[in-house]
């Protein structure tokens, strides 16, 4: 088969995709290894702004932690973590603050206009009402203070939505603001369930630095296409689930539960990973459905 014909087959096998999904709200949550490397960097806002361009309305919530913990080295500052969480006292928060609006969110909104999008720098502070959050220690079961960390109790998302009808793309940091105006850090994963549940997505999609969930943790060619929240339990006692993928997959769960119909975990290292999840039979990644949803 000539090169011409592959290509057309391609579009084929897309426009399924492309008619069921128009108009759908799709939430795409980046972070991890792939906001390392620059060429993924762009090739993934590229990827976001074709989206948009055949009727999807996507939205990017976004992580920075790498970013974070370097500029944090450079100011010496330390670094602590609790319980797997970023402890973050009042000098963290300002870094984190400045770097994820001034650094990752302005890279990822030039990058997508220079690809030809029309996008929308949203900060989480004018989104996202939080309240302090403290993290429960898994062997004494005690909560231990963790700083300006918050938890989601609310979302507004108004201006969401006003970006979305004016045909821009949004590009959201993970915090939050609490009633007193104080800003907390909020975990990027449950910052995309907590939007995606409040907007009532079609999909939401993690990309991040695993394959999908794998029936051996140690062989990337074992991941499981589809798998129902019921199943989950059974692979958590099997260890298939494990270590960080456990609150990653359990803020899946949430999302589903608030009524979005799947959740995709893709590998954001692989070039193109987010159109091929989305667009071809097969996929690459796992996708989490509920029971009633229809495959």
């Amino acid at each position: 088969m000539n090169s011409s014909v592959e290509k057309a087959e391609v579009l084929l096998e897309a426009l399924p995709y492309i008619q069921k999904f128009r108009n759908a709200l799709i939430l795409i949550k980046f972070g991890g290894s792939a906001m390392e490397d620059p060429a993924l960097v762009r090739s993934t806002m590229r990827d976001v702004v074709l989206m948009e361009c055949i009727g999807f309305k996507p939205i990017v919530v976004h992580g920075g932690g790498k970013a974070i913990s370097a500029e944090l080295r450079r100011q010496n500052i330390p670094v602590k973590f609790v319980n797997g969480l970023r402890y973050t006292c009042e000098r963290t928060i300002k870094v984190v603050d400045e770097v994820l609006h001034q650094v990752v969110n302005r890279e990822l909104v030039e990058l997508g206009r220079a690809a030809g999008g029309q996008m929308a720098s949203l900060s989480g502070k004018n989104i996202l009402r939080a309240e302090p959050t403290r993290s429960k220690n898994p062997e004494t079961g005690e909560l231990e203070d963790v700083g300006f960390v918050g938890e989601v109790v609310g979302v507004d998302t108004a201006r969401i939505i006003d970006a979305l009808n004016a045909g821009l793309i949004p590009v959201i940091t993970p915090l939050g603001t609490g009633p007193d105006g104080q800003v907390y850090n909020i975990n990027a994963d449950v910052a995309a369930c907590q939007i995606a549940a409040a907007l009532h997505v079609r999909k939401l999609v993690f990309m991040s630095d695993v394959p999908g969930i794998m029936e051996d943790p140690a062989d990337e060619n074992t991941v499981i296409p589809t798998i129902c929240t019921v199943d989950l339990p059974g692979l958590i006692q099997r260890k298939v689930l494990s270590g960080g993928m456990l609150p990653k997959v359990a803020s899946c769960v949430k999302a589903l539960e608030a009524g979005i119909n799947k959740v995709h975990l893709i590998d954001g290292r692989r070039t193109h990973s987010l159109l091929l999840e989305i667009f071809t039979d097969r996929g690459i990644g796992t996708q989490i459905v509920r029971p009633d949803s229809v495959l």
